[in-house]
């Protein structure tokens, strides 16, 4: 496992304390966006994308391949996925907001995975019943996402086994149990599927290889937390026979608590989609923010944007306009807007959103099994 600093904590199964993206670039050995790989993608969307723009998505590996491909007419396919372990919250939804996105400018395919068996097997407290009920109900958040029905294809992996576990396979075969230490961190006492798990979580990026008898590029949007299931991925693509998967990560959405990613596992600060509108006010209502502990000396000396969870909520997902959001900004440096305006304002604007997903999500009940694959 690369170590860490002892301040913060990023594995695919926990994050904690305040992340240093720039040293999880260094770390995990990925490379920034820069601006060649941001003017590429811009003359292919025709627009300089919000989470792009403000460096939410910032890192990737081997993005250029990808476009290389578009360009020469060879195309790719996308590949993404959710671990089913309770109802979906704002955080999950951030990189598949942006998936959406690339798949409407793209047109390509994409193939969404359902982890149901490797939270079952982290998760002590949870059925297999529980996490395939979490994996239909996540499903339902995917659909009501707008993606396209002829070219997304959602599964389960205790469902969709038969084609799974033969790719699995294949890349079991050549990842070692001291790979596996090394990268995640495995002891002795951590149950045998959880060591077998990643070679799961890899078989989607060579699926769609597979179901078209030929080789084609494969790219995983993802925040950076997941990149190490795909490192053991990359090492054993070529000596099984396929390209490398390519990448590019996001960062993670804070929790209203004002640090870490959003989380199930801590319900009061994260939004989630299922939530009303009761519910939203009441959490938003108590979030951490950068205020002062009175009116007065906010008025004085403003509040610390930087630190505010509400704030940060703005500019991750809700506020799309940059000059919006910069003078909210200077109001906030400058005490001419309190916590309890922008709260406020956060608030009206995640219940809109919730509302009309959730309408979204009624209708997709009745969609579902047409964005299945099926052995």
């Amino acid at each position: 496992m690369i170590p860490l600093p002892d301040d913060f904590v990023v594995t695919p199964w926990e994050v904690s304390g305040d992340v240093d993206y720039d040293r999880l670039v260094e770390m995990f050995g990925t490379q920034r966006i820069g601006d060649e790989l941001t003017s590429r993608l811009i003359k292919h969307t025709g627009e300089h994308q919000t989470m792009l723009r403000r460096g939410i998505f910032y890192s990737h590996r081997d993005m250029n391949l990808i476009l290389d491909d578009h360009e020469k007419g060879n195309g790719f396919v996308m590949y993404t996925g959710r671990g089913p372990s309770g109802h979906t919250h704002l955080g999950h939804m951030m990189p598949w907001i942006f998936t959406k996105y690339l798949q409407d400018k793209f047109g390509v395919e994409l193939y969404f995975q359902m982890t149901d068996d490797e939270k079952f097997l982290f998760g002590p407290d949870l059925t297999l019943k529980d996490t395939k009920n979490y994996a239909y109900d996540n499903a339902l958040d995917v659909i009501a996402l707008g993606f396209d029905k002829s070219k997304t294809r959602i599964f389960l992996d205790t469902e969709y086994s038969h084609m799974l576990y033969n790719i699995a396979m294949k890349v079991a075969k050549k990842v070692t149990f001291s790979t596996t230490k090394a990268v995640f961190g495995f002891t002795n006492s951590n149950n045998i599927g959880s060591i077998w798990f990643t070679s799961m979580q890899a078989a989607p990026a060579f699926l769609p290889s597979v179901l078209k008898e030929k080789n084609i590029r494969c790219l995983i949007p993802c925040a950076i937390d997941q990149d190490p299931h795909f490192r053991i991925a990359r090492d054993v693509a070529e000596g099984i026979g396929y390209f490398k998967p390519a990448l590019i990560h996001c960062k993670m959405l804070p929790s209203l608590a004002g640090s870490d990613k959003m989380s199930a596992s801590l319900p009061t600060t994260s939004i989630f989609t299922t939530d009303s509108p009761e519910q939203i006010k009441k959490k938003i209502g108590n979030a951490f923010t950068g205020g002062a502990v009175s009116v007065e000396e906010q008025r004085q000396n403003g509040g610390n944007p930087d630190i505010c969870s509400v704030y940060q909520y703005l500019y991750y997902i809700f506020e799309v306009d940059d000059s919006k959001l910069e003078e909210r900004r200077r109001k906030c440096q400058a005490g001419e807007i309190l916590c309890g305006e922008c709260k406020g304002e956060l608030t009206t604007q995640v219940t809109n959103f919730i509302t009309d997903h959730q309408e979204k999500r009624e209708k997709a009940k009745d969609v579902v099994e047409d964005f299945m694959l099926r052995d």
